[in-house]
C-alpha cells in the first residue's frame, strides 16, 4: 500500500503553492486611489504589528510549556514536546498567511466594487479568503501528516501515536490565545467606535473622523481572520488526532484505522481545492448562493471520492467510517443552515426567517426590549443544533457498531462507536479549505465597506460592499456553527481518547463517586468563568477606547466638524487595543491549561473525566447561545439600515436601540462565544497528554 501520510504531505505542499499563487493574484491588482491605498496600508501595518507583538508573548509561553511537557510526559517526553512545538508553529503560520492576504484584499475589494461591480468585488474578496482557507487546510494536513509519518501511523506495532496529541495541544493553545486576544482587540475598537461615533456623535459607521475606525478594521482581521483561522485549524487537527488515538488504543483496530483520518483529510483537501475554484463559474450568480454552493460542491465531491477511495486503497476499515463522516458533514451543513435561519436577514432555503424581524420590531420600543429579544433568540437557537449534534452522535455510533459486530471482533467494543463519532467530527471539517474560505471572505468584505466609506468612493460602491458584508456576517455565523458542532464531537472523541489513555472504565466515572461530581461541577462552571473573564476584558478595553475617542473629539480642533486637513490619531487607538489585548488574553488561556492539570493531579483521573464532561455540556450550549445571539443582534441592526424593518430606519430611535444591542452582541459573537469551543477542546487535549501520569485517587 502506498504511504498515505507521505502523499498527504505532497498534496498539502501543492495546495500551499496554490494559496501563494492566489495571494500573488490578489496583490497584483493595483489600487489607483491614493486614499484607499493609504488606509489599506494603515490596516495592514496595524494588523501585522499586533500579530508580531502577540506572537512574541506566545513564544515565551510555548517554550515554557514545551519544556514542561518534556519532563512531565512519562515516556519519550521529547516526542510530545516536539509535536507541541510543531502544532504551535503551524497554527501561527496559518494565522499569519491569512492575515496578510485578508489585509491585502480589503482595499482591492473596494476598488473592484467601484471598477467592476459586485461580481468582481465578490471574486477579489473570495480569493483573499481562499488564501486563508487553503493555508489552514494545507498547514493542518501537512503538520499532522508529518507527525503521523515520523511516528509510524499506518505501521503495525507503532507505539508513538499518542504523542500526536502534543501537536493538537500546540494548535489549541495558540488558537485560544489568538481567539481571545484578537477578540478583545477587535471588540474594544468596535464598541468604542460605535458608542462614541454612532450613538454619541451621530456620525456614520466607518466615518474617517472617528479615530477608532482604523483600529476597528484592524480588529476585524486579527479577530475574525487570524483568530478564526487558528480556531478552525485546531478543530481540524484535533478531530484527526482524536480518531488516531482511539484507534491506536484499541486492540480490535488495526493500523488502517489509524491512517484512515489522514487519508480522508487528504481527500477533503483535494475536494476543497475544487470547491474554491468553482467560484469562477459561480461569481456572476447571487453572492449568498454562490458562497453556499462552493461549500456544497466541496462536500459532495469529498463524500463520493472518499467512499470509493477507501476501496481503491484496499483499506481494511470498510466504508462504515465514511458513513460516519457523511453524517458529520450533513450535520455540520444543517447546523450552518439553522444558524443562518436565526442570524440571517434573508429567507433560508424557503424558510421565512423570523428572528431578525422580531429583534428589529422590538428595537422600536428601546434598547431594553432589543436586548431581551436578542437574548431570547440566542437561547432558542441552541436547541435545534444540539438535537442535530445528538443525531450525529447516535448515527455515527450506530453505523460503526453495526458494521463491526461482536462476532467479528470477539466481544462488545464501544471504541468502534467512539471512533465513528471522531470521524463524524472530521466530516464537519474535512473540507476546511473551502469552508474557511467562505468564512474568511466576510471580514474582507466588511473592511472593504469601511475603506469605501472612509475614502469617499460613493454610495453605489458602499451598497455593493454592504451587501457583501451582510452575507459575510451570516457566513461568519455559519463558520462559528461548524466550529462549535465539530468542537462538541471532537471533545467527546477526545474524552474517549483520554479514558483510554488513563485506562479508565465506566464504573470509575460513576456519579456515585463524589470526586467525579466535583469535577463535573467545576467543569460546568469553567465556561461561565472564561466567558465572564473575556467579557470583562472587552469592557475594560472598550472603556479605555471610549475615553480616548472622546478626548480626541474634544481636544483636536475641527476633527468632529470635518475640517479639511484635520485627521484623527488612529495610531493611539491601535496602541490601546493592542496593549489591552496582550494584557487581557493571558488569564483565560492559563485557566484552560491549569484547570485540568490541577483537578487531574489533585483529585485523580475520574475527577478529570467529570471536569471534561461538565465543560462539554455547558461550553457547547454557551458557545451556541453567544455566537447566535451576537449574530442576530448585528444583522437586526443591518436590517433596519437596509430598510427591511417597517417603521424603522437608519438614524431613528429604533436604530439607536439596535446599535446598542449590536454593541452587546459584539463580544458575545466575536470574543467570548468563539473562545468556549476552543476551551473545551484544549482542556480535553491537555487531559490526553497528562493522562498516563495520573492516578485514580489523586493527591487527596
Amino acid at each position: 500500500m502506498m504511504d498515505i501520510a507521505l502523499i498527504a504531505v505532497i498534496v498539502s505542499l501543492v495546495g500551499l503553492v496554490i494559496a501563494a499563487m492566489l495571494y500573488n493574484k490578489v496583490t497584483s491588482m493595483k489600487i489607483d486611489d491614493p486614499t484607499v491605498a493609504d488606509i489599506t496600508k494603515q490596516i495592514q501595518d496595524g494588523a501585522m504589528a499586533f500579530l508580531k507583538a502577540e506572537y512574541r508573548v506566545l513564544s515565551i509561553f510555548v517554550a515554557v510549556v514545551a519544556v514542561l511537557l518534556y519532563f512531565v510526559t512519562e515516556t519519550d517526553g521529547h516526542l510530545t514536546a516536539l509535536a507541541f512545538l510543531g502544532g504551535a508553529v503551524a497554527s501561527v503560520l496559518a494565522g499569519l498567511s491569512g492575515m496578510k492576504a485578508a489585509t491585502a484584499a480589503n482595499g482591492r475589494t473596494a476598488m473592484a466594487a467601484q471598477n467592476g461591480g459586485q461580481a468582481e468585488a465578490l471574486a477579489v474578496s473570495y480569493n483573499g479568503g481562499a488564501v486563508m482557507g487553503l493555508s489552514v487546510g494545507g498547514l493542518g494536513l501537512l503538520g499532522i501528516s508529518l507527525v503521523a509519518y515520523f511516528f509510524g501511523a499506518g505501521d503495525e506495532g507503532a507505539t508513538n501515536i499518542t504523542h500526536a496529541a502534543g501537536f493538537g495541544m500546540g494548535a489549541s493553545s495558540i488558537a485560544l490565545f489568538a481567539r481571545v486576544g484578537g477578540g478583545i482587540y477587535t471588540k474594544a475598537a468596535d464598541v468604542g467606535a460605535d458608542l462614541v461615533g454612532k450613538v454619541e456623535a451621530g456620525i456614520p459607521e466607518d466615518d474617517p473622523r472617528n479615530p477608532g475606525v482604523i483600529a476597528d478594521n484592524v480588529g476585524d482581521n486579527v479577530g475574525d481572520v487570524a483568530g478564526m483561522g487558528a480556531d478552525i485549524f485546531e478543530s481540524f487537527v484535533g478531530s484527526i488526532i482524536a480518531a488516531m488515538v482511539i484507534a491506536d488504543s484499541s486492540s480490535a483496530m488495526n493500523a488502517d484505522y489509524v491512517i484512515l483520518p489522514i487519508f480522508l483529510g487528504l481527500i477533503g483537501y483535494l475536494a476543497s481545492l475544487v470547491g474554491v475554484f468553482s467560484m469562477e463559474l459561480l461569481k456572476n450568480s447571487e453572492p449568498g448562493a454562490a458562497l453556499r454552493n462552493t461549500t456544497f460542491i466541496g462536500a459532495g465531491l469529498f463524500w463520493v471520492v472518499g467512499w470509493f477511495g477507501i476501496d481503491m486503497m484496499e483499506l481494511s476499515t470498510g466504508t462504515e467510517p465514511m458513513i460516519a463522516v457523511i453524517i458529520g458533514s450533513i450535520v455540520g451543513i444543517m447546523i450552518g443552515l439553522v444558524t443562518e435561519y436565526y442570524t440571517g436577514i434573508e429567507d433560508v432555503m424557503g424558510f421565512k426567517t423570523k428572528a431578525i424581524p422580531h429583534i428589529g420590531q422590538m428595537s422600536k420600543t428601546g434598547p431594553a426590549t432589543n436586548a431581551i429579544a436578542g437574548l431570547s433568540v440566542g437561547m432558542m437557537s441552541t436547541f435545534i443544533p444540539i438535537i442535530l449534534i445528538c443525531i450525529g452522535i447516535f448515527g455515527a455510533n450506530h453505523f460503526m457498531m453495526e458494521g463491526h459486530s461482536s462476532d467479528d471482533i470477539g466481544g462488545y467494543m464501544p471504541e468502534f462507536g467512539l471512533y465513528g463519532i471522531a470521524m463524524a467530527a472530521m466530516g464537519m471539517l474535512a473540507t476546511v479549505g473551502v469552508t474557511m474560505t467562505v468564512d474568511a471572505y466576510g471580514p474582507v468584505a466588511d473592511n472593504a465597506g469601511g475603506i469605501a466609506e472612509m475614502s469617499g468612493l460613493g454610495k453605489d460602491v458602499r451598497e455593493i460592499t454592504d451587501g457583501l458584508d451582510s452575507i459575510g456576517n451570516t457566513t461568519a455565523a455559519i463558520g462559528k456553527g461548524f466550529a462549535i458542532g465539530s468542537a462538541a464531537l471532537t471533545a467527546l472523541a477526545l474524552f474517549a481518547a483520554y479514558s483510554a489513555a488513563a485506562d479508565l472504565n465506566l464504573s470509575q466515572l460513576a456519579l456515585s463517586d463524589p470526586k467525579v461530581v466535583i469535577g463535573l461541577l467545576i467543569g460546568g462552571a469553567l465556561p461561565f468563568v472564561v466567558a465572564a473573564m473575556t467579557m470583562t476584558s472587552v469592557g475594560k478595553a472598550a472603556n479605555e477606547m471610549v475615553t480616548e475617542i472622546r478626548r480626541q473629539f474634544k481636544e483636536i480642533d475641527g476633527l468632529l466638524e470635518g475640517k479639511e486637513g484635520v485627521k484623527p490619531d488612529s495610531a493611539k487607538c491601535i496602541e490601546i487595543s493592542t496593549t489591552a489585548a496582550l494584557r487581557e488574553m493571558r488569564a483565560p488561556g492559563v485557566v484552560a491549561i491549569i484547570a485540568p492539570v490541577c483537578v487531574g493531579y489533585a483529585l485523580g483521573a475520574p475527577a478529570l473525566g467529570g471536569l471534561l464532561a461538565g465543560s462539554l455540556v455547558t461550553g457547547v450550549l454557551m458557545a451556541l447561545f453567544m455566537a447566535n445571539a451576537g449574530g442576530a443582534w448585528d444583522n437586526a441592526k443591518k436590517a433596519i439600515e437596509q430598510g427591511h424593518i417597517k417603521g424603522a430606519e437608519k438614524g431613528d430611535a429604533a436604530h439607536d436601540a439596535a446599535v446598542i444591542g449590536d454593541t452587546i452582541g459584539d463580544p458575545f459573537k466575536d470574543t467570548s462565544g468563539p473562545s468556549l469551543n476552543i476551551l473545551i477542546k484544549l482542556m480535553s487535549i491537555v487531559a490526553v497528554v497528562i493522562a498516563p501520569s495520573l492516578t485514580i485517587s489523586g493527591w487527596f
